[in-house]
Parts: C-alpha cells; sequence; structure tokens
C-alpha cells in the first residue's frame, strides 16, 4: 500500500511542491489529473497526499474547534502532537485502507474491466484535496468541501476505471459517504446546517 516508485511512468513528482501541484491540479483541471496523474503501483505519493491533507484539516480543527479532541494531562503542544500523530499517521493510513478494499469489491461487482487496486488508492487520496478546509468550523464549507470530494472521487473512478458516470458513482457512493460524509464530517456539517 505505500510503494514508491523511484520512476514512475506518469505518477506524480515528489517533495513538498509536488505535493502542493498535485492539490492544484486535482482542484482545478481534475479530468487532466486523474488521466495523467495516477501510475499503476505509485501509491506512496497518494498516501503522503492524504496524511497531508488530514493534517492539515485536522491542525485547524485542534486549534479553532474548543473541545474537538479529548484533554490529556500534558501541555498543550504535547497534546497536539499526540492527536495530530495519531490521526494524520495511523488512523488514515488505515481508513484509505480499508475504504480501498472496500472500493475494490464494488468495483469488481460493477465495472468488469477496471484499474488495479493501486490506481484506485490513488483516486481516493487525491480526492480529498478539497478537505483541507474542512477542520474550519464553518458548516458550510465543509459541506461544500465534502461534496466536493466526493465528486472528485466519482469522476476519478470513471477516468482511471474507464467506466461510465453511473458506474462509477454506484461503486464510489458508499465509499464517498465513509471518506467524505463521515471521515470528513460533511453529514454532520449537513445536519447542522438542517437544524440550524
Amino acid at each position: 500500500m505505500t510503494r514508491w516508485i523511484e520512476r514512475p511512468e506518469g505518477g506524480r513528482e515528489r517533495g513538498p511542491r509536488g505535493l502542493a501541484g498535485a492539490w492544484v491540479e486535482v482542484l482545478v483541471r481534475p479530468r487532466r489529473f486523474f488521466r495523467a496523474g495516477i501510475a499503476p503501483g505509485d501509491q506512496g505519493p497518494g498516501l503522503t497526499f492524504l496524511v497531508a491533507v488530514v493534517l492539515a484539516s485536522e491542525a485547524t480543527r485542534f486549534l479553532l474547534v474548543d473541545g474537538s479532541y479529548p484533554s490529556l494531562p500534558v501541555s498543550p503542544a504535547l497534546a497536539a502532537v499526540f492527536w495530530l500523530s495519531l490521526v494524520a499517521l495511523l488512523v488514515a493510513p488505515l481508513a484509505l485502507h480499508f475504504v480501498s478494499a472496500l472500493q475494490a469489491l464494488l468495483l469488481a461487482a460493477l465495472v468488469p474491466e477496471r484499474a488495479g487496486i493501486s490506481r484506485t488508492v490513488q483516486v481516493i487520496a487525491y480526492s480529498t484535496a478539497p478537505c483541507v478546509v474542512s477542520g474550519l468550523p464553518v458548516p458550510a464549507l465543509r459541506l461544500v468541501a465534502a461534496a466536493y470530494g466526493a465528486t472528485l472521487l466519482i469522476l476519478g473512478l470513471r477516468i482511471v476505471h474507464g467506466t461510465s458516470l453511473p458506474r462509477a458513482a454506484a461503486a464510489g457512493a458508499l465509499p464517498a459517504l465513509l471518506v467524505f460524509g463521515y471521515g470528513f464530517r460533511g453529514v454532520d456539517a449537513a445536519r447542522t446546517l438542517a437544524l440550524g
């Protein structure tokens, strides 16, 4: 899952510049990104991208939303390091593994001719790009980010696996709900807006 190809065919540029470039491109030119930026077996940059998005989102949430994490009997700085490391370095990669496995099963059932799981992993990881702002305490912004992320996931599945939009939507609906509805709190944002 964390394989990093040194010289991929296609694939993403490495380092902070590569992360920033991927973030901009997937937000602005997603079709081009999913056609050219997803390389077979090149999952390392996608995992790094997801960790960076989760870290940015959760750091913002930790700083701006009181009670977003349980308090610990240590300094606030140590508590931040602990919680953010736990979420970004353990929970996010595990969630990516789980959702990727689920997505692969759904694709196998609905898309007879499809690309490999490594490309699916990358599509899921890069589709989280809008959620870099989901830690801000603005429910409307969180809902838009989650909806945009879900749209990117469906679009990425359609392009990378060469399938129709209805099949991509059917295969990606449950993973999108898990990642964007619950992981990035889109469902909670929609509930808050509906009640508010």
